[in-house]
């Protein structure tokens, strides 16, 4: 292992340059490039606005929002201090103080109050806007007109009344003041608008009296007013309170860019209406939001409100006479607008291809009338109906139509149908064909057709290509002639009427086209005006024609052919880039534009269903190349799509991946899916496609008439074909005697098999049983050994006490046994001394020593105990 040198430093780190100015010198934005965030809180205090720029050199955001902070302060350098931080520079304190987690970062300070951050687009617009906003959150009202402004708006307001006569800044009007700060500070968006009223008259018709009040106010649902005896007058309760109570008539969507939630969580919550509008922060006046906040207006008017009558007058610039009062009053609900009027209305019909009734009447004129009798259309002007009423006369026309079925003529025929269901009593249908001679008539008469209906005779001789309608076409063009419009109520409360309510959005243009085009919006659009609308439960959106004028009337009629039961919008498809393929190429490529001009030409199809991320679908590529081969491109044609990239109607979509439809010619409509248990190979695709494809358009009989020869060899075949079927059939006669007589042994060895099986189940039983048995003797002996072990144990315990007791007894004896034999020993000696000596001298000889035993039993032992035991327990010296 080798090691460095010890004079050699481990690591080298190159110190960081020294920051440069970030903005230039003639900028009118303070540049601190060394992070002095001391200084920039000095000169703070000294400003009544104050905006700061927090920044990192390398931020690519940071770069680019420069040019947009520098604009804004050139516009308004004169009232607010424009400061820009270096936050990034290691050895400022902006660094050390703060922690930013991204870059840049903009606050507001309005003298003491602040932060106010920033969160909206980095453009310049937005930027001043939002700086205005907090130089002047409170909007003053002088007079009637602009209180109508402030009313009409499609944003939230929130209005104060102060009188100003007795003091500079009447009691609560501060409170007020930073509550519309405290607003901007939650909401960069700044929904909800404050304004301040003066003049006590003007402040009656909100139903302010005293000087202090509240009001906010709601287009729908019941104004209100502060609640100062309940709630503290305080900033932050005021915001809250608006907050909480404010009704939303539209809403501006403004995605961040990156990855969110915003627009997923706004689809769940039903059908949508994205409307993408040229927005100007900066602009007085907005008369396309104008026109978008009436429509939402009426829209959501469902009891015919008269306050809400009062600003669409005004929105449409109406004179009105001065209102009495805007004031929180209880709802009295109208009488419901009478949903047919007294004279007829007629509405223009095109019948789908696939009814009955359009082989001899393809156009149908539907008069709504609420009398009796026979109605025939004249040629005079008559209002179009409402979608509603049309509605309903279609759904009881299609349940009658047999009654035209036998009709065959081509002259012109009307009746009169009882509708069971809808709110009318009759309405009359008159009929007639438009041949192609007459393609102009209607052009001529209604001005709304300009592709005359296909005739319906050829179909059984030729494949044609048919148009897309294959749903009735209820024609509504109130916006190209708006003096026929019928009457308003039928738009009126139609939120209320309808299952599919719409959430109305708005979106910047100017910021997020792109969604405009994901949504269908063309890209290269010269007015970028675009709606569309979504609906996610139902899988769908549906997009109003570009080449119609983003107004008022289309937005109308846009939302009531949502709106109606069954909805004449056709689902907005999104395909892929139409690529002109070379002819050369054997599969032809289908798209969304294409696809219909594919598969209803007059050929057969064969149609394959494949995706980019399908792992199966890459396998039969050469599969269908072979077939592709093998059948004449004049008569079959061999196509396939991708259904990742290329959206299709309903009724052709597929739930599996791959899949195959073959369409037949002449019978387009009886499509056939390839089975799915059967293997994609290619004598199986042939076997399906000659099974279900034209007799006439058959490989075989492309030829032209068989001749004698070829039917006499065809005759050959056939007979040697029968015969190799007998000899077939010989054989599985053959092989089914063979299964019969293996099905009769299999029979019997079941049968043998079935008597072993009972065999077997008695004695599992019998053993079973004696189990059963064992188990209790077993048990019982465990038991009997328990009580035995008790009672040995006991034994044991006795036997223990009386060795303990005989030891004892022992013991005792031979102590007694030491005692006599000692006795004895000393008498024998005291007899022998007795016959030598005289007693007296004995005894004065042998005196008794002091303290001597006096009785045998009570004595102690001798010092030779030990010894004398011993010889004692020996078997030689033990007495009984």
């Amino acid at each position: 292992m080798r090691t460095a040198p010890r004079g050699r430093a481990k690591d080298v780190i190159i110190p960081a340059k020294p920051p440069v100015s970030f903005f230039s010198s003639r900028s009118p934005v303070l540049d601190l490039f060394q992070g002095q965030l001391d200084y920039a809180e000095h000169i703070r205090r000294d400003s009544e606005v104050v905006l700061l720029f927090f920044y990192a050199p390398w931020c690519g955001q940071s770069i680019a929002a420069r040019a947009e902070i520098e604009q804004a302060a050139s516009r308004l350098s004169d009232q607010v201090l424009f400061v820009a931080i270096n936050c990034w520079w290691n050895q400022g304190k902006c660094r050390k103080q703060k922690h930013f987690f991204y870059f840049p970062v903009i606050y507001l300070y309005h003298r003491s109050f602040g932060p106010i951050e920033y969160k909206g687009p980095m453009s310049a617009v937005y930027i001043e806007k939002f700086v205005r906003r907090v130089m002047k959150p409170v909007l003053y009202i002088p007079s009637q007109s602009e209180l109508l402004d402030f009313l009409s708006n499609y944003e939230p307001g929130v209005l104060g009344y102060f009188e100003f006569n007795g003091s500079p800044q009447p009691p609560g009007y501060l409170t007020f003041f930073t509550s519309a700060l405290h607003s901007l500070k939650k909401d960069y968006l700044g929904t909800v608008r404050f304004g301040v009223i003066t003049n006590k008259h003007l402040a009656k018709l909100v139903s302010l009296v005293h000087s202090g009040s509240v009001y906010l106010h709601r287009h729908f649902n019941t104004s209100l007013v502060f609640p100062r005896e309940v709630i503290n007058y305080t900033a932050e309760n005021i915001y809250k309170w608006a907050l909480e109570n404010r009704e939303t008539l539209l809403r501006w969507l403004r995605p961040h860019g990156g990855k969110s939630l915003l627009l997923n969580n706004e689809l769940k919550k039903g059908p949508a209406l994205f409307v993408f509008i040229p927005f100007n922060p900066l602009a007085e006046s907005h008369p396309l939001i104008d026109e978008i906040t009436e429509v939402a207006l009426e829209y959501n008017n469902c009891h015919g409100d008269q306050v809400v009558e009062r600003l669409l007058q005004h929105l449409r610039r109406v004179d009105t006479p001065v209102f009495k009062s805007l004031a929180p009053e209880p709802p009295a609900r109208l009488p419901d607008p009478p949903l047919i009027t007294a004279s007829p209305c007629c509405n223009t019909v095109v019948l789908p291809r696939w009814h009955s009734i359009s082989r001899t009447h393809n156009v149908c004129e539907l008069c709504v009338n609420q009398t009796a009798g026979s109605l025939r259309p004249s040629s005079v002007s008559v209002p179009q109906c409402s979608f509603f009423e049309m509605a309903a006369a279609l759904d009881s026309f299609y349940l009658k139509e047999q009654t035209f079925y036998h009709v065959a003529s081509d002259s012109i025929e009307c009746s009169n149908f009882l509708s069971f269901y809808s709110p009318f009593s009759y309405y009359t249908a008159c009929c007639r064909t438009i041949n192609r001679g007459v393609a102009g008539f209607i052009d001529s008469e209604q001005g709304v057709f300009e592709t005359p209906p296909i005739a319906f005779s050829s179909l059984e001789k030729k494949c044609e290509v048919e148009s897309l309608g294959s749903v009735p076409h209820i024609e509504e063009n109130r916006y190209l002639f708006p003096e026929l419009e019928a009457n308003s109520s039928s738009f009126t409360g139609l939120s209320c009427r309808t299952n599919k309510t719409l959430n109305i959005y708005l979106l910047d243009s100017n910021l997020f086209w792109l969604y405009a085009e994901r949504l269908g919006a063309p890209s290269a659009a010269r007015v970028k005006e675009f709606a569309a609308i979504v609906d996610v439960k139902e899988e769908s959106h549906y997009i109003l024609d570009p080449n119609q004028a983003l107004m008022k009337f289309t937005l109308e009629s846009f939302i009531q052919n949502f709106s109606i039961l069954y909805s004449p919008l056709k689902r907005h498809l999104i395909g892929s880039d139409s690529a002109q393929f070379t002819s050369q190429r054997l599969i032809t490529e289908v798209t969304t534009d294409t696809f219909w001009e594919v598969v209803l030409q007059k050929q057969d199809v064969l149609l394959l269903y494949y995706a980019q991320w399908c792992g199966f679908c890459p396998a039969l590529n050469h599969v269908f190349i072979q077939l592709a081969r093998l059948l004449p491109s004049d008569t079959f044609t061999v196509a396939r799509i991708d259904v990742s990239q290329n959206d299709l109607p309903w009724e052709f979509m597929v739930d599996r991946l791959p899949t195959v439809l073959f369409f037949p010619c002449n019978r387009k409509d009886l499509s056939v899916k390839y089975p799915e248990d059967l293997p994609i190979t290619l004598p199986n695709l042939l076997r399906f496609i000659l099974h279900h494809s034209d007799p006439a358009s058959a490989p075989g009989n492309l030829a032209g008439p068989p001749t004698a020869e070829c039917l006499q060899s065809e005759a050959v075949l056939q007979q040697g074909h029968i015969a190799h079927l007998k000899r077939e059939v010989r054989k599985l006669r053959a092989e089914i005697g063979a299964l019969q007589r293996a099905q009769t042994q299999v029979e019997a060895r079941l049968a043998s098999a079935r008597r072993d099986e009972h065999r077997l189940l008695r004695q599992q039983h019998a053993l079973e049983r004696q189990h059963d048995l064992l188990r209790l003797h077993s048990e019982q002996l465990r038991a009997l050994y328990e009580q035995k072990t008790r009672e040995l144990d006991e034994v044991a315990r006795r036997l223990q006490e009386l060795a303990d007791a005989s030891q004892t007894l022992l013991t005792e004896n031979t102590w007694l046994k030491i005692l006599v034999a000692t006795m004895e020993r000393k008498l024998e000696g005291r007899d022998g001394a007795d016959e030598r000596l005289p007693p007296s001298k004995a005894r004065s000889e042998h005196p008794e020593p002091p303290g001597a035993p006096r009785l045998p039993t009570s004595t102690p032992p001798p010092a030779n105990v030990s010894s004398t035991l011993a010889s004692e327990k020996s078997p030689e010296n033990r007495t009984d």
